[in-house]
Formats: C-alpha cells, sequence, structure tokens
C-alpha cells in the first residue's frame, strides 16, 4: 500500500517527464473508459450499480474496441446497455476510426515520399498495432480531393508574362504491365511578381498533341499575356507554344541545353566546358551576350569542334532572353526554378518508384506541387514589379510595331 506522505500529483508528473508512452496510454485510457461510464450512465438514467426510481435502463457488461492513437493502441472497453445500444460517436466512428485518427500523419508521410511498404513500419513506431498496404492508399486519398481542386483553379493571377514548362518521366502500373507515363507541369510569374504553379497533368507520351491540350486547358483557366516561354527542344512543345500561345517567345532552357552539349565534350574537360557557357548569360546587355556567344564558340571551336557546333546552331534558341534585356533574365531564371522543382518531385517520386495507377501520381506529384505552390506565395517576390512593368513596356512596344509592319 502506498504510504500516505506520497503525493499522487508529484508521481504522475514525473513519470509523465519521463514520457512513458504506456503511462501515457493508460492516463488516456482511463479518461476515455470514465467519460464513455458518465455518459452511458447519463442515458441509463442512474450511476451504475446503484438503486434509483428514475432509472430506465442497466448497464449489460462491454464489448472491446481496438483504438490507434498517436501514443499507440488502446484497447476501450465501451459500456453496454441491455435496451438499445451505446455508441461514442464523439470518439470513434464506426470501422474506419484508425483510419481517420491517422489520415494526417500517413498522408503527410505519402507526400514526403515515403512509400506505402514503408508507412507500415512508420506507424508501428508511433505504437500503432498494424495498418495494411490497402489502408495507406485509401488514406493517401484524401488528398484527392484537395488535389484535384487546386489543379482545376482558374488562373486569376494574370497576365503571366513569364511561363516554364517541363515534363518529368514516371513509370506506372497499367493492365499488368509497367509503362511509362510523363508528368507535365507549368510554372509561370503573376502580375505580383510571384512563382505559381499553373498546371499538372498525366499523360501515356510527351508529344505535341499532349503539350497542345497541357496549354489549351491553362488557358481555357485563365493563361493571358505570356511573353516569354522557357521549355527544353522537345519538338512537339515549340509546336504546341507556337499553336495555342501566339505571339510568345521561346526561350530555350539553358541548363537542358547545357546537358546536351555535355554529351559532346570528354567528361574531364565537362565542368570547364560548363563554366565557359555559364558566363554567356551574365552579360550586362544584348549587344554584349551576343558577342561573348561568339567568342566562346570560337574558343570552343579547336578543342572540341562539335560543341562549338550546336552552340553556334542554337544561338538565337540560347539568346531570345535578349529582346527583353539580360538583365530582366538574370532576375527572372538565375536560379533556375524550373529545375530546383523538378528536382524536388524527382526526390519525393523516386521513393515510390513504380507508381500503382495514374491516380497515385496526380495525387503525390499534385500535394508536392500544391505545398510548392502556397510556399512561393508567401516567400519575397521572385521578380520586381519594375521587371514586368518593362517587360509589359516592351511586348506593347513590339506589338504596335507588328501591326504597323
Amino acid at each position: 500500500m502506498a504510504s500516505a506522505t506520497l503525493d499522487p500529483a508529484a508521481l504522475i508528473r514525473k513519470q509523465l517527464e519521463d514520457a512513458d508512452p504506456d503511462l501515457l496510454r493508460e492516463l488516456l485510457q482511463g479518461v476515455v473508459e470514465a467519460l464513455m461510464s458518465a455518459e452511458a450512465d447519463t442515458l441509463a438514467g442512474a450511476p451504475y450499480g446503484t438503486r434509483d426510481p428514475a432509472r430506465t435502463n442497466r448497464r449489460n457488461g462491454y464489448r472491446g474496441r481496438r483504438w490507434d492513437t498517436r501514443v499507440g493502441t488502446i484497447d476501450l472497453k465501451i459500456p453496454k446497455l441491455r435496451s438499445g445500444s451505446y455508441f461514442p460517436a464523439w470518439l470513434l466512428t464506426p470501422r474506419r476510426r484508425a483510419e481517420r485518427a491517422l489520415v494526417n500523419v500517413v498522408a503527410q508521410a505519402y507526400v514526403e515520399g515515403v512509400s506505402t511498404r514503408r508507412v507500415e513500419d512508420l506507424v508501428q513506431t508511433l505504437g500503432i498495432a498494424s495498418i495494411s498496404k490497402s489502408q495507406v492508399s485509401e488514406l493517401a486519398a484524401s488528398l484527392d480531393e484537395e488535389v484535384e481542386a487546386f489543379r482545376r483553379r482558374p488562373l486569376d493571377g494574370g497576365p503571366y508574362r513569364i511561363v516554364s514548362t517541363d515534363a518529368l518521366a514516371l513509370r506506372v502500373r497499367e493492365g499488368g504491365r509497367i509503362v511509362s507515363a510523363a508528368a507535365l507541369v507549368a510554372v509561370g510569374v503573376n502580375t505580383d511578381g510571384r512563382r505559381e504553379i499553373l498546371g499538372l497533368d498525366v499523360v501515356t507520351v510527351e508529344d505535341g498533341t499532349a503539350w497542345t491540350s497541357f496549354l489549351r486547358d491553362l488557358v481555357a483557366r485563365g493563361l493571358s499575356g505570356v511573353v516569354v516561354v522557357t521549355s527544353d527542344a522537345h519538338e512537339g512543345l515549340k509546336a504546341a507554344i507556337a499553336a495555342v500561345l501566339p505571339g510568345a517567345s521561346w526561350q530555350r532552357c539553358r541548363t537542358h541545353f547545357t546537358r546536351n552539349l555535355l554529351t559532346r565534350v570528354p567528361k574531364s574537360a565537362q565542368p570547364f566546358v560548363a563554366t565557359m557557357v555559364r558566363t554567356i548569360f551574365t552579360q550586362p546587355d544584348a549587344a554584349t551576350t551576343r558577342r561573348h556567344h561568339e567568342r566562346v564558340v570560337a574558343d570552343l571551336r579547336e578543342r572540341f569542334p562539335r560543341a562549338a557546333e550546336l552552340l553556334e546552331e542554337t544561338r538565337e534558341e540560347l539568346l531570345a532572353f535578349t529582346a527583353f534585356g539580360s538583365d530582366h533574365w538574370r532576375q527572372i531564371w538565375s536560379t533556375n526554378p524550373q529545375e530546383r522543382l523538378n528536382r524536388e518531385l524527382r526526390r519525393r517520386s523516386d521513393v515510390v518508384g513504380i507508381f500503382p495507377d495514374r491516380a497515385s501520381i496526380v495525387r503525390l506529384i499534385g500535394a508536392v506541387l500544391a505545398e510548392q505552390h502556397d510556399e512561393w506565395q508567401v516567400t519575397h517576390r521572385y521578380m520586381g514589379l519594375e521587371y514586368l512593368a518593362k517587360m509589359t513596356s516592351m511586348e506593347e512596344a513590339m506589338t504596335t510595331l507588328a501591326i504597323a509592319g
């Protein structure tokens, strides 16, 4: 028997400070069962074990129920009544309480790149008895509504002067086979100078038809005022840009181009060549940029003729930005936002490896994009308003000249 001088509050406080998970489960179980007992007594009309003329019902034992919580799985004793039934709806919902209690943890783990095969290990470390892979997928589906709303939202932050597009190659199971798929992503700079995720779609083949449909959907949702589109040199994408966004200039992505260029030089020389190419985009004005491009081509021609040939052939594709001033280019794309975003998407998708279906691709990639979009809205402006104003005035002047011509 405990000493009369023992302070129960001090003992509990000490054990709580030691963070014993068993104690926490016991305390939670005691509180919840006491509340259920009080509620059952109210329905019965009298406290348990007492004679009272106001009693309208009686207890009839207990039924067990497993309750999964953040401190582990608890075996609850739910009071039973002789007439009617008692169920603590404020605490449990039929069958799916465990999933609902863990939905935020599991869904976030899924977004963070934890595959369904690993989530069971995750929840077991939280003290949960078990959870199946099918339950994990069902929980992750709770993100679908939010992702779909994000993908279909109106693009009312325009005009979007700057747009960047790219595709991410993925693998998915379809019809019992593992096939390729592509996630099409578009990023833009809105009228407030902040970046936005404009759209996401998953297609079987990255071709002109897929890109045309994707861009038309963006236009239908409000994309307008596009001055420059940056992408890789995919012919289908280039044709789609010309067809759906007439008047917009196309700028070849320098990161994609540099990768292609480096395949034409020995591995030992790749850092040197990459540095030379980067200096083209750091010049103070359009004229200097073009002269420096010619100088780099000349420097490479003697040692790496194939690389110099490609650099010369793609001059206009690489230097399209000079029509708007090199200072604008450095301000807009100095950090290569699409490439950083792609790396983040790849980091998450690589953990999954092979997606079980296309819906799971949209769920994971869409959730990551929505999260990134929200972060961009609370960070500093990506592009100064004065640069947007200059681009607008230049675009209007070019349009006027074209009409006059």
